[in-house]
């Protein structure tokens, strides 16, 4: 496992790992808590999606401030910006002003942190590695998502909300630690045909933006409802899921490194495709919804590694990796917001909550095609010629370079 040498990889998958404990507990809540809080179910998908509206407006504002800053403050940023949101969370009480200031706090905190984080990782990664890398990034998060949900679920029954989400908070600027001691990455004034390089990138977002509203925003809620709406419970759910997960992460990320990409689709969507189907089926049975919820957590470890694999590779070879992935993350909030107002209108117009859970299967469709073009034009990833880091526009300054030592970026 030569990729675990790698320093600077390691720091990075132990902010994931903090940030991680944070995603599967505070934030696994973020939307059943909405509808316990009393805002109604098309009201909480309109909400999530005026979140994705809100960093689709604030994500041009990146470029011009990681230009000024480098690319490890901005991560550093938005790691601790997103911390704000969750003690916002616990006020929200219906409609109201509580959740109006959440929506904005969470627009900017994840606005600044995932394009930031995403561009980051990729610049720093090793390209001959990168399914590995991220396969260990996920089974990190998988394993310390077993012991989060249940904790933050007790939490908000025993302690209520301003205990449980503040906890979230705290983790959040802890996770923050780990890039202090990361090299930071700059940004050029300007990158010629940044935006051009980023458009296969865009593509397989916006369907993965559009899979997403449906496969997960969608799915914590119909399984919470499933679950009685019971935050112990909901917690049990996702702490098994995490359990299900932590043994599969590693596999196809080396599968993907061998040179076995086109194989990894076929698993990732085959298995995404029938954990959606069983997923529509699941509303109102307990039972079900429990083991549609922990196939999903198998989904993740085969598609996460499949799908960002491509995204950080075509990162890499752009450009800018920054600039790159502002405008695929522009095209990941397009088609979230999409697949969520969908979702919305059609629980207005009283349409069973399974014909929205199978709306991924579009996307799913999408990202097939996408991704299979890609990996059968690049089947051995370890024998494609990256340009040199200093002509991508993204130096790096400190310890290791993008997949080599600190003496590439001298």
């Amino acid at each position: 496992m030569a990729f675990f040498r790698s320093r600077t990889v390691n720091l990075l998958n132990l902010h994931y790992g903090i940030h991680a404990i944070a995603l599967s507990g505070g934030a696994s809540f973020f939307a059943v808590y909405l509808l316990k809080a009393g805002v109604s179910l098309p009201g909480v998908l309109v909400s999530i999606a005026l979140i994705l509206a809100g960093r689709f407006v604030v994500r041009p504002i990146i470029v011009p401030i990681a230009v000024k800053t480098g690319m490890r403050a901005l991560v550093i940023a938005g790691t601790v910006l997103t911390a704000l949101q969750y003690p916002l969370l616990a006020e929200v009480h219906g409609l109201g002003p509580a959740l109006v200031a959440l929506c904005v706090v969470a627009a900017l905190g994840d606005t600044l942190y995932w394009s930031s984080y995403h561009a980051y990782f990729a610049a720093l990664g090793n390209h001959e590695h990168r399914g590995s890398e991220v396969g260990a990034r996920e089974a990190v998060a998988a394993v310390v998502g077993i012991a989060s949900p249940l904790l933050t679920g007790w939490a908000l029954v025993a302690f209520g909300p301003l205990v449980a989400f503040g906890a979230t908070s705290v983790l959040l600027l802890l996770a923050a630690l780990p890039l202090m001691f990361t090299p930071d990455v700059l940004v050029a004034a300007h990158a010629p045909g940044a935006f051009h390089a980023a458009i296969p990138g865009m593509r397989l977002f916006l369907a993965d933006g559009w899979i997403a509203a449906g496969y997960y925003f969608l799915w914590q809620i119909a399984l919470f409802l499933s679950l009685g709406e019971s935050f112990v419970a909901f917690g049990g759910a996702l702490a098994l899921a995490a359990l299900v997960g932590a043994v599969a992460g590693l596999f196809l990320g080396r599968l993907i490194d061998a040179g076995h990409g086109e194989k990894a689709v076929l698993y990732a969507i085959g298995t995404l495709v029938v954990t959606t189907l069983l997923r529509a089926f699941a509303p109102g049975h307990a039972l079900l919804a429990v083991i549609a919820n922990a196939l999903g957590a198998l989904v993740v470890c085969l598609y996460m590694p499949t799908l960002m694999t491509a995204v950080y590779n075509q990162a890499k070879r752009s450009p800018c990796t920054l600039r790159f992935h502002v405008a695929t993350e522009g095209a990941w909030d397009v088609g979230g917001a999409t697949g969520l107002l969908l979702s919305a209108a059609l629980a207005v117009w009283g349409v069973p909550l399974s014909v929205a859970l199978l709306l991924p299967l579009v996307g799913a469709v999408v990202l097939f095609v996408e991704l299979r073009r890609y990996y059968a034009q690049h089947p051995r990833l370890e024998e494609i010629a990256l340009p040199d880091p200093l002509a991508q526009n993204a130096i790096v300054t400190l310890g290791e370079s993008a997949g080599s030592r600190s003496d590439a970026a001298a």
